[in-house]
């Protein structure tokens, strides 16, 4: 079964601050599962490093101000591409992220306070069929109870 996966899930130093978030147990997921790696806010055309941004709004706007929607938008189309070109039923993502959060991303203060909402790419997602976990919900996923 193919599952998308936030790239800094596996280790890619693609987060905003050039870092990665490398969950525990992804040699077994990459046992039972095809994970295909995605960055939404690199195929949205940002760079890495880049500023941390929230959902003000329903706009994206990085720490410095700047809208940076379109970015945004973008990577979640190109996601939502390879969901469909790789027939995902699932997608494993950051959790919080203005991307990739599911049910609970950042308030839009860079404060570090939590409000209900998803970010772009997981309402994309979402909305077109395919199951978005957070990091901390993998046991979630089909077959996981044979592990």
């Amino acid at each position: 079964m193919n599952i998308l996966i936030s790239a800094c899930l596996l280790g890619v130093n693609c987060r905003y601050d050039g870092k990665e978030n490398l969950i525990n147990g992804i040699e077994k997921l990459k046992e039972i599962y095809n994970l295909i790696p995605i960055c939404p806010e690199i195929y949205g055309g940002l760079t890495t490093p880049r500023e941390p941004a929230e959902i003000i709004d329903g706009k994206v706007i990085n720490r410095r101000g700047e809208d940076v929607t379109k970015n945004f938008v973008k990577g979640a189309k190109e996601t939502l591409y390879l969901a469909k070109l790789f027939n995902c039923k699932y997608a494993i993502l950051k959790e919080r992220s203005p991307s990739c959060g599911y049910g609970r991303i950042y308030d839009g203060s860079f404060s570090g306070n939590l409000v209900d909402g998803n970010g772009i790419t997981a309402e994309l997602l979402s909305k077109n069929g395919i199951k978005v976990i957070g990091e901390s919900q993998i046991d979630q996923l089909p077959n996981m109870d044979e592990l």
